[in-house]
């Protein structure tokens, strides 16, 4: 992926959230996707914090919009290129993450591990 495509992609990623449409945001992610977050743990009592499959994804997503519900804010701060990867740098109500992603041929999310700031 370019650095332009890549920029765009975030920034669509990033507003499928704040729009808090489910599908838009899981249209970014592979069928086949491993997605690993902190979240998962805390939402779904998964130790591992790994959801596999986008329509376990799905779920996931929709559970935690509900979790917190209103204006997510989410704030595009940087954007990382990598081979067949970036990393998003963004923050959502004050509180900054990380997503890191692998992404497939199609330049659909393969594998994504979100961190946050302590």
């Amino acid at each position: 992926m370019d650095v332009q495509r890549t920029e765009v992609f975030a920034k669509e990623w990033i507003q499928a959230w704040n729009q808090r449409d489910v599908e838009a945001v899981v249209s970014h992610y592979s069928e086949d996707v491993e997605f690993q977050s902190p979240l998962v743990v805390k939402l779904l009592g998964e130790a591992s914090g790994i959801v596999s499959g986008k329509q376990n994804l799905r779920e996931y997503f929709g559970k935690a919009l509900t979790a917190f519900p209103g204006d997510l804010g989410f704030e595009l701060l940087e954007v990382y290129v990598g081979v067949d990867s970036l990393l998003v740098h963004f923050q959502a109500k004050g509180r900054k993450a990380i997503e890191v992603m692998e992404l497939n041929r199609e330049g659909k999310i393969r594998r994504a591990l979100t961190l946050f700031q302590p």
